[in-house]
């Protein structure tokens, strides 16, 4: 037993060493032509709304997302940005309201009366298909390389809140390592589909939304992502999504090394963790560095203020008074908040970025 302990322990010993070496060449955003997103509703551009208006059927094979300057942002959404800011083509297939895998966390989409499309069973089949797909005239609808493309995935706002994890709605017996493996196991079915650059965002800090912050950090009673709230102690919400987001951020941060170096899961593959947790919070705690809105700079509160119900929303700031706030609504950033995402994400794509690690 003691030569096994020692064992253990030699290994993490060597993971932490190797963690804090520069494993970032050949990252170059010049390099990337091209960006493939999955997500939820912090990354979709439109493809929920093509699933409401079409009765709940996906959008068909080479499908080309239209722009969107509505996202849940309030404007566009950070990998639009990010494909702006890097002069590269996006490939979007997040879906707003989206989990990892409906195995694991199933929430329902009244508009289709059926879950929401998540990334295990919709998403990446859905990229890969595109992937391979050449319309009649022999034009392959995607364009990326292995070398060329870089791909992202954030995911669990939606795993780790209310109707899921939160409430303990999941599957039974699921727990955040059942999760956890799903995200991971979306790397390798990207791997073994051509990919190599990878980007890893870890989850937001979620206990600093007004839906589950504490009352005292602008918390709310409830919304309209989270009507019954009013059946729970807020503070208690908040502390234990503070709990799960803390778990399952140092997980990724230790997991992805030993995947990457010790499993060997993807032999050639690069990968980064991009620490968008941090990310958001210096921007909560130091608003004046990221915010420039010509209203007072506001952490707390938001700017899309709507009935419990949704039918009535009143924004309380327009124009650039909006990048003064942090949140767009109770549950996502607002614009000026994905643009600063977007542009840190440019830089971890250039291997310098203060907010990751790569392997």
């Amino acid at each position: 037993m003691r030569s096994s302990s020692s064992s253990i322990t030699f290994l993490a010993l060597n993971l932490a060493l190797v963690a804090c070496q520069n494993h970032s060449s050949g990252w170059a955003a010049k390099n990337f032509k091209t960006l493939v997103t999955f997500g939820d509703s912090y990354t979709d551009e439109s493809r929920l709304s093509y699933f409401s208006s079409h009765n709940g059927s996906a959008p068909p094979v080479g499908w080309t997302q239209p722009v969107s300057y509505n996202t849940a942002s309030g404007g566009r959404s950070w990998p639009r940005y990010a494909s702006i800011y890097n002069d590269a083509t996006l490939y979007n297939y997040a879906v707003s309201g989206a989990v990892c895998s409906n195995d694991i966390s199933p929430r329902t989409f009244a508009s289709i009366n059926a879950p929401f499309p998540d990334i295990a069973n919709y998403e990446l089949p859905a990229f890969i298909a595109d992937s391979k797909y050449t319309s009649a005239n022999g034009t392959k609808f995607f364009s990326g390389t292995p070398s060329d493309t870089a791909y992202a995935i954030w995911i669990g706002t939606n795993d780790l809140g209310n109707d899921a994890f939160l409430t303990d709605s999941q599957v039974s017996g699921k727990t955040l390592v059942d999760y956890l493996d799903c995200v991971y196991n979306t790397i390798t079915g990207l791997y073994n589909n051509g990919g190599r650059y990878f980007v890893l965002l870890n989850l937001a800090p979620l206990q600093l939304l007004p839906q589950y912050a504490t009352p005292a950090n602008g918390g709310q009673n409830a919304t309209r992502y989270f009507p019954t709230k009013t059946a729970y102690n807020a503070t208690e919400i908040s502390w234990r999504m503070y709990e799960a987001v803390a778990t399952v951020n140092d997980v990724y941060r230790y997991r992805t090394p030993f995947e990457a170096l010790v499993n060997r899961t993807w032999p050639g593959a690069k990968i980064a963790n991009f620490d968008v947790n941090a990310l958001i919070t210096d921007i909560w705690e130091h608003p004046a560095s990221y915010l420039n809105g010509t209203a007072p700079l506001n952490t707390e509160g938001w700017i899309n203020h709507c009935s419990l119900d949704g039918a009535h929303c009143v924004p309380v700031a327009d124009g650039t008074a909006r990048d003064s706030y942090l949140w767009f609504d109770e549950l996502h950033p607002s614009e000026q908040t994905d643009r600063v995402v977007a542009r840190e994400f440019v830089g971890v794509l250039d291997g310098s970025s203060k907010w990751a690690e790569y392997w």
